[in-house]
């Protein structure tokens, strides 16, 4: 199925809104945080992969 734009079409003299900046999504914080979270998730994998792919299997995953 082809996709249809819609052009916009500005007038002579038509000033465009500025488009603020995207926020940051993640800080040093953020950052950190899923780094711990990585960390605690390869010592579990380390610990017991086959538990806990099971568990991950029973919760609903693929």
């Amino acid at each position: 199925m082809a996709q249809e734009r819609e052009r916009i079409r500005r007038r002579p003299g038509e000033v465009s809104e500025p488009v603020a900046s995207a926020p940051e999504v993640a800080g040093q914080g953020g950052v950190h945080k899923i780094d711990e979270l990585l960390d605690e998730i390869d010592s579990v994998l380390e610990e017991n992969a086959e538990e806990f792919v099971k568990n991950y299997v029973q919760k609903g995953g693929e």
